[in-house]
This record gives C-alpha cells, structure tokens and sequence, in this order.
C-alpha cells in the first residue's frame, strides 16, 4: 500500500485547482505549445495532463456539494376529468413520437401523423377528456414547438399545464395561453382575485383577465380599469386586446377614455373597437365623415354614387383612429377615405342612401374609379361588425365569372368575409365557388370552412381533383389543396375515393408519370381518411 506524501497532495491540490477549460486548452494546443499549470515542460507534461484531467473528471462526476434541500412543490392540482381510453392513449403516444414535418410535397403514401395531432386534440377535448399524465411533458413539448397546437392542447392538458409550466421555462407560454381558473364572486375571493392580478407575472396577469372577460365581461373591464393608469403601453395594448372578447356598449366609457392614451396604438386599437359598436359615439361620428364623402348623385338619369376624398386629417379624426400617414405607394386622401368607411357602421349608408338593401348598394355605379376603393373599405367594415347580409352582398354569386366577385379587392377578401356566414351557407358557397372556377383559386377560400366539410363541399372537392388528374398534369400544384383534404375531408368520402388510387391510362399530352403520382396521393389521402375514422372510434369505445 502506498503512503500519500505531501507531494502527492500538493500535486492533487493543483489538479484540484486547475480549472477545466484550462485543461482542454493545453490539449487542443499540445503541450509543447501550452504547458500546464500541473507540470513543468517537458517529457512528462503529457501524462501530467492527463493525470489532472483524469482528477477534474472524478470530481466532475462526483456530484454538487451538499446543499440545503428546496422546498417540496405543492402537489399537482387534481384533474377531475376521465382519461382517454388505453386504445386512444396508444394513438396519442403515436402521434407525438412523429415528428417527420414532412410537409405539402411529401412522397409515399402514409398519413402524416403530425398533422393529424390537432385534429385529434379536437375530438378528445370535445368528449370531455383529460391527458394521461406521463403524456404531459410530450404533449408541451409538441405545443412549444407549434403554436397552431397550444390552445387544444392546453384545454386538453387541463389545471395541470399551469403546474409543470411553473417548474420548467420551456413551457412558460402555457402561463400565457391556459385559461386561468377564476374563483367564483365573493368577498374573499374578490380579495384574491385582486392579489393575482396586481402580484402576478405579466403571463399570468394576460390569462386571468381573458378567462375573466370570458365568463364576467365586465368585471374584467373593472380590474383592467384599476390599474390602467399605472401599466405600461406595451402591456396596457395587450389588456386593451382582451376586450374583443365579449365586447358590448358597456366598454363604451373605458374605450372612448382609451382614445386618448399616450400610445398611437392603444388609441387605434381603442377606435377599432368603438368602431365594431354601432351605437357607439365614435360609430357616430366616423358615420357623419364618411357621409361627408359619398353621396348619391342625384343630378344623373340614373342612380349612382360620388366620392369627394377628405381634404385633411385633423386632429378629431386622429384621435378617432385615423392614421395621417398613408403606407408608401398610398395617396393620402383615398387612405383617409378608406379609414372613415371602414369605420362607419354599415347600416348608416342604408338610411343615408335612400333605406336601399346592401345588394343594391353594391350594385351602384361609383364615379371617377372609386368602386374598387369604396367596395373594399365596405368589405373590412363588414369583417370588423360581423354584418352578413353586407358580407352576401360583397361575395355576390359564388358562379360569377369575376373571381374575386364584386366587392371583395382579393380572395383573401373574400376568404375574411365568409367567416361572417354560417358554417352550412359557407360550405354551400365555396362549393359553388369550386364547381364554378376549379380549385386554383379555391385554397383561402377552404381554409375557413367548418371541419369536417360539408357533404356537398366535399364532393365538389373531389370531382374537382378527378378533373385535374384527367386533365394529365402533375398533382404537386393541388399539394395545399390535398393536405387540406386529408384534415377535413369526411371520412365517409373514403367510398368515393378508392375508385381514384388506380393508376389512370394517361392521355398522349399527359406529363411523364402524373397518373402514379395522382394514385399514390389518393392513396395518402384514403389511408389518412381511415385513420382519422379510427381515431374517431378508438376516442368513442
């Protein structure tokens, strides 16, 4: 047995004290360029490297030095909901295990197991049930990585989200976006309801006052109306957006206060919303200064309108919302023009323009060129009041040979104004807007429809795609259209479909190889379609 000396511990004491990146510097140069602080240079510097390094590598394993020990979290909170069933469980653990991304252009025909995960989050969510708890942590990780997945996920995660976010920074968004859990009215919970708000994180302080205008509209403007006096800008424009949840007449006082806010963009958020109120006060006056502009011209054989742009911006009109300076390539009159119509309530033009429908309206002749500008600011004005019967009138027929219809500057445009339809009678446009112009032009339009679409809208999917692979071109150009198809289409299309993944004879003009490629999509698209009817039946049993 070897004695330690007191060179050996004078020699453990430098190995000891050698901090680590010197170490890797020595060995990365070489001794012979850097010596050690362990060793004099020489033949034995090499091994004395090492010996420190083999020394630093045993206390590096070691552990920490012992501690006082944290304290214990408190429990996760219960979650009184069922689980998923074992078949749904084993479906779940499936679809976060994938994470090919592989996107529109894919080959092959297996589903793409990512993009069904939402969908699934939807039918679990809808049936009341709760996430297996050792699938947490996969779970906030999928939504930490996508955003398009956190809503579902969280209401899927349930109380339990909120706990885990707390002990781990990774998943602080679900501090942001989980709905908070708001104690029922009371003197005592009142009190603590104040504490939570006035002490807690900004996250935290977001997801309380949604959860509360959600379900008490306006005791969440009274709580934001204690302190909007002492908040920041960037955080009193992101309270401000809470209240287009639930918003009513009652917001009125608070918001007009708004309108005169330090920030530009706590005031045009304030003017957005005031301007959504049709008997608002704002709604009043942006009415009185859109009428100003446009008219009837009552000195024509036939009935028409005019437009007259504002002269200036002045400073009534700013505090109102309305930007002064126009975007580049803009003139600054018709980007006034613009504002104080989009601002004015809609059924103001019908009482203003001789108690005329909105479809007769839209059908006037403007002067001068105006009716692009003047029907476009009509279409925003009809997203912002939700108003469908001004939406009808700006879609007009789905059949009509003018593709972005007579109203709307876009399909983009058109896209927005369908939201504002039932989910039945937007199903039954888009269909007719596809029986009438195809699918190139059809995919925003699809974007809004309701899942799973409609039986209609699903056969004018599918007789629309039999179109293109008899017409021999390639399906790569439908990738969106299919990827769509895969998350929405019913499942009971499936019938109909499997005719489809047969290898086409491909005409003379035909591209190289289209036919294999529109079957091996079809394909792609019935085994995702039965999947989806699997998930369905494993979430019922």
């Amino acid at each position: 047995m070897t004695v330690p000396t007191a060179a050996h511990a004078e020699a453990a004491g430098r190995h000891a004290r050698t901090p680590w990146e010197e170490l890797v510097t020595a060995a990365l140069l070489g001794t012979d360029r850097r010596t050690p602080p362990v060793a004099a240079p020489g033949r034995d510097a090499p091994a004395a490297l090492l010996d420190a390094a083999a020394v630093q590598t045993v206390r590096r394993r070691a552990g920490l030095r012992a501690a006082p020990a944290a304290e214990r979290p408190e429990p996760a909170p219960e979650d009184g909901r069922p689980v998923v069933p074992a078949a749904a469980r084993r479906r779940l653990t499936t679809l976060l295990a994938d994470h090919t991304g592989a996107g529109g252009g894919r080959r092959g025909t297996a589903p793409d197991l990512m993009e069904l995960l939402p969908q699934w989050l939807t039918l679990a969510n809808d049936r009341g049930f709760a996430a297996p708890p050792e699938l947490l942590p996969a779970l906030l990780n999928a939504a930490r990585g996508r955003t398009d997945l956190r809503p579902q996920a969280l209401v899927f995660a349930g109380p339990r989200a909120q706990w885990l976010a707390r002990l781990n920074p990774d998943w602080k968004f679900a501090l942001r976006a989980a709905p908070g859990r708001i104690p029922a009215p009371g003197p005592q919970e009142q009190g603590g309801l104040q504490r939570r708000w006035q002490e807690g994180l900004f996250a935290e302080r977001v997801a309380l006052l949604a959860a509360l205008r959600a379900r008490d509209p306006d005791a969440a403007r009274e709580l934001l109306s204690g302190t909007w006096a002492t908040e920041r800008a960037e955080d009193r424009l992101m309270f401000l957006d809470s209240l287009r949840t639930g918003l009513r007449p009652a917001d009125e006082p608070f918001l007009e206060q708004a309108l005169g806010d330090r920030s530009r963009n706590v005031r045009a958020t304030a003017a957005e919303l005031l301007s959504a109120l049709p008997d608002s006060a704002l709604a009043a006056r942006m009415a009185d200064r859109a009428a100003s502009c446009v008219a009837l011209d009552r000195t024509a054989s036939a009935p028409a309108l005019t437009v007259e742009t504002p002269h200036e911006c002045d400073a009534g009109m700013e505090r109102d919302g309305v930007a002064p300076k126009p975007p580049a390539g803009r003139g600054e009159r018709s980007w006034w023009l613009g504002q104080l119509v989009e601002a004015a309530p809609l059924t103001s033009w019908q009482r203003r323009l001789g108690d005329r429908s909105p479809a007769d309206i839209v059908a006037l002749p403007v002067a001068d060129d105006w009716r692009g500008e003047l029907h476009a600011a009509w279409c925003r004005a009809a997203v912002r009041q939700r108003d469908a019967n001004w939406s009808r009138a700006l879609l007009g027929s789905p059949s009509s040979p003018d593709a972005a219809g007579p109203g709307a500057v876009s399909l983009a445009e058109r896209a927005k104004l369908l939201t504002t339809l039932p989910a039945s009678e937007r199903a039954e446009w888009v269909a007719g807007f596809i029986d009438s112009h195809g699918l190139s032009e059809a995919f925003q339009l699809l974007g809004v429809c309701a899942v799973p679409w409609a039986p209609a809208l699903g056969r004018a999917v599918v007789d629309a795609l039999n179109i293109a692979r008899d017409a021999g071109s390639y399906p790569w150009s439908f990738s969106g259209v299919m990827g769509l198809a895969e998350r929405c289409l019913d499942p009971a299309e499936v019938v109909r479909l499997e005719a489809l993944t047969a290898v086409p004879d491909e005409p003379e003009d035909a591209s190289p190889g289209a036919g294999g490629y529109w079957s091996e999509a079809f394909q792609r698209l019935v085994s995702t379609l039965r999947l989806r009817a699997a998930m369905r039946a494993e979430l019922d049993g």
